[in-house]
C-alpha cells in the first residue's frame, strides 16, 4: 500500500487526533497517554506583578495536576496566592513564566482572544459577590454566557430554564438579583456557570457571603455538580467549606506549601 494513502486512512480511522496530536516521538505520545486523565498541569509557575519599579511576586514556582471529576480545595491566608493561581487556572490572568497545560494542551502562550475562548467554552465561574447584572431578571442572567456565542435564542432559553429549575429557582425566573436572598442569587450564579456546559468549575470563596444554612446548600449543589463528573476547585478560608472536598491544597508565600 503506497504510504500517502496508508496515512490517510489512518487519518479517516482517527481524524481528531492525528489533527489535534501530530505524530511525536515515541516516549512523547506515552507521556500523553499517562496525562489524559489530567485537565490541569501546572509547571513552575510563577506571577510577578510590576508597580512602577517595583515588582511584587505572587507565584513562586507552583507545579500541580489536577485530575478530571476532582473535587480540590485552595486554602491559605490572605496574600498567600491562592485568588491569584485562581485566575491563572481560569484563563483570567496570565503566569509571568512557567508552563499551563489545559486538558494535555499547553496554553501558556496564548494571546488574550485564544484565553477567551478557552474560557468561554471550558470553563464556568462563580464569585464570592455572586456578580449579576442588577438590571437583569433571573432568567436573562442565567443565559448571558451564550449571549455573544450566537446560540439559538430558544435553545438558550430552554436551557436556561432547565438550569432554573436545576438549582431550585424556576419560581423566581421573572425575579431580578435585588428580590432575591443571597442564596438565591448564589444558586443563579452556579446556573449561569452551568450555560456552557463546562469541564471545570471554578468557585472563588462561594459561601463567603451567606449564612451556615445557605451555605450548606450551596456546598451540596456544587458537590451534586461534581458527582456528576465536572472538575471543581473552590478556593475558601473555611475549614468546613475546604472538608467537602477531596484534596485540599495549602498555600503560603506564593507556594504549595502542603496538601491534604
Amino acid at each position: 500500500m503506497r504510504k500517502d494513502l496508508e496515512e490517510e486512512l489512518r487519518e479517516q480511522a482517527h481524524p481528531n487526533r492525528l489533527k489535534e496530536y501530530p505524530l511525536q516521538e515515541s516516549e512523547d505520545l506515552c507521556q500523553m497517554n499517562q496525562n489524559n486523565n489530567q485537565i490541569i498541569r501546572f509547571e513552575e509557575i510563577t506571577k510577578v506583578y510590576h508597580l512602577g519599579r517595583i515588582d511584587i511576586p505572587v507565584l513562586n514556582g507552583v507545579s500541580c495536576e489536577i485530575k478530571k471529576a476532582e473535587h480540590v480545595a485552595i486554602m491559605g491566608p490572605s496574600g498567600s496566592g491562592k485568588t491569584t493561581m485562581l485566575n491563572i487556572i481560569g484563563c483570567l490572568d496570565k503566569a509571568s513564566s512557567g508552563r499551563y497545560f489545559f486538558e494535555n494542551r499547553d496554553i501558556s502562550s496564548f494571546d488574550d482572544d485564544a484565553l477567551s475562548e478557552v474560557r468561554s467554552r471550558k470553563i464556568g465561574f462563580i464569585f464570592q459577590s455572586y456578580n449579576l447584572i442588577p438590571q437583569l431578571t433571573v432568567l436573562e442572567n442565567i443565559e448571558m454566557p451564550l449571549f455573544y456565542q450566537q446560540v439559538d435564542e430558544i435553545k438558550t432559553r430552554e436551557k436556561a430554564i432547565e438550569l432554573a429549575r436545576m438549582v431550585g429557582l424556576e419560581d423566581r425566573i421573572r425575579h431580578r438579583p435585588a428580590e432575591l436572598s443571597g442564596g438565591q442569587q448564589q444558586r443563579v450564579a452556579i446556573a449561569r456557570a452551568l450555560m456552557n456546559d463546562p469541564v471545570l468549575i471554578l468557585a472563588d470563596e462561594p459561601t463567603g457571603n451567606l449564612d451556615s444554612v445557605s451555605g450548606k446548600e450551596i456546598m451540596k449543589l456544587l458537590c451534586d455538580l461534581n458527582e456528576r463528573g465536572t472538575t471543581l476547585i473552590v478556593v475558601t478560608h473555611d475549614v468546613n467549606v475546604a472538608k467537602y472536598s477531596r484534596r485540599i491544597l495549602k498555600m503560603l508565600d506564593g507556594r504549595i506549601s502542603n496538601e491534604d
